[in-house]
Formats: structure tokens, sequence, C-alpha cells
């Protein structure tokens, strides 16, 4: 089992940027793929990113492709998300999970944090 903590959400104008993180505890995180998911007050929760265990393979959701950036650190245990020119749909609750799959569906994921909270004001 691995303990997921994201931080580094806030309050931002539209444009601006916000870099999340998401600390994993456990000797297993080097075996999991990552993602990211985000959830707006209302809504399901929707696949934004994931990237592999080397971190040499991503993908990501049409709705951030080219504003959104993920990536990790294994030495540190850590997987980011950048986020640049946000824009105020982006606004939501923003999850770490773990996976052994390359998927973009919320079932294929085990492992979640607590969520950080983005908010993109106009």
């Amino acid at each position: 089992q691995v303990q997921l903590v994201e931080s580094g959400g806030g309050l931002v104008q539209a444009g601006g940027s916000l870099r999340l993180s998401c600390a994993a505890s456990g000797r297993t995180f080097g075996g999991y793929n990552m993602g990211w998911f985000r959830q707006a007050p209302g809504k399901e929760r929707e696949f934004v990113a994931i990237i592999s265990v080397s971190g040499g393979r991503t993908d990501y959701a049409d709705s951030v492709k080219g504003r959104f950036t993920i990536s990790r650190d294994n030495a540190k245990n850590t997987v980011y998300l950048q986020m640049n020119s946000l824009k105020p749909e982006d606004t939501a609750v923003y999850y770490c999970a773990t996976t052994t799959s390359w998927s973009s569906s919320v079932a294929a994921f085990h492992s979640w944090g607590q969520g950080t909270q983005v908010t993109v004001s106009s």
C-alpha cells in the first residue's frame, strides 16, 4: 500500500501557473504508474494525466494537453503536475493516484491522496 499526500494547490488568476506535488510513502512507489485526476463541484472525477514508472511515457486529457506537464522523481518518491495557462474551468480538487495499468479510468487506480484545491479566478 502506498500513502499519497498532495500539496501545492491554491488560488491563482487565469493565465497563471501552479505546480502540484504528490509525495508517496512506501518502498513500492517506483513500481507504479502515477496519475492525476480532478473533481469539480457537482461533477465526476476526471482524468488529467498519467506517467509511467520510468517517467518516459506520459498521456494527457485533451483539455490540458499543451498546458500541463506531469513528471516524477523516483528518488524523492514524488510526482508533479506543472500547470500553466490556467483557466477558470481548471478549478477543482486535484488528486494523485497509483495504478499498475495504463489507463485514464478512475476504476484502474487504487491508492488515492486526499486532494488539493486549485481555484482559478477570472
